[in-house]
């Protein structure tokens, strides 16, 4: 079966759409340019954050990195994502559901491949910077694809299949059940309606994976070191990236 977009075609794979979504569009290549003067802050509210989402937060504010954009840290170590509005302030804190295995790599050509063809121990979330784009998958259903080559989008929860209980596992206390996707990251649905979809579901933003088998500087060399995160906390105003 066929379906057609933006002038072309691709051909659906054999696969349980709503387990792990097809592409139908292309990510793209910067987040959104700027167009007046952002006065940055990192401001993580009553929110205590770990050190190293902390660290990230800190670099990309500094740094303008994230452009005019919102921007989110996906959490792989805690299954926690933090969305930040383009300034640095933070706008929501949820737990996630991610990949089954653990890794920081994704596998090549596993994009392309059915669900059937996918093997337990590929199943991760690539960590890295990602450029997301708003998209639909092959139901039709809003995603914020986050790697569009891997085929790893955010997107609501899927409770198509009860045995994987991830209603409840997003319930619990505990991160060491929140592993559970294809890779991609399933987000409480209120969460994703209510802060995903309106800052990072409308226009191009920026997400930041963290490692979990790699050190945080492997990925983001950047990020500011412990004992000068005190230097985010100062108000400056900036041309944000183009």
């Amino acid at each position: 079966m066929f379906f057609t977009f933006f002038g072309g075609s691709f051909k659906r794979k054999p696969a349980v759409a709503s387990a792990r979504p097809v592409a139908v569009a292309k990510a793209p290549a910067s987040p959104q340019p700027a167009h007046a003067v952002i006065d940055r802050q990192l401001d993580f509210g009553k929110v205590r954050a770990p050190q190293d989402v902390t660290r990230v937060a800190a670099w990309a504010v500094r740094e303008a990195d994230n452009g005019s954009s919102a921007f989110a840290i996906i959490d792989k170590r805690r299954a926690q994502v933090y969305v930040f509005a383009p300034e640095g302030r933070l706008l929501g804190t949820s737990p996630v559901l991610l990949g089954y295995a653990s890794g920081d790599a994704t596998v090549a050509g596993i994009g392309n491949k059915s669900i059937e063809e996918i093997k337990p121990q590929e199943r991760t979330t690539p960590a890295g910077r990602f450029v997301s784009a708003p998209g639909r998958n092959a139901d039709g259903k809003e995603v914020v694809w986050v790697d569009y080559d891997a085929a790893v989008s955010m997107h609501r929860v899927i409770n198509s299949n009860p045995k994987e209980r991830r209603l409840e596992r997003l319930a619990t206390k505990t991160a060491a059940d929140n592993r559970i996707s294809w890779g991609c990251i399933n987000v409480p649905v209120d969460f994703f309606e209510r802060t995903v979809l309106p800052n990072l579901g409308r226009s191009r933003a920026v997400v930041y994976v963290l490692p979990e088998k790699k050190s945080l500087t492997a990925f983001f060399p950047g990020a500011a070191p412990p004992q000068v995160l005190a230097q985010a906390g100062s108000r400056r105003g900036n041309n944000a990236k183009p």
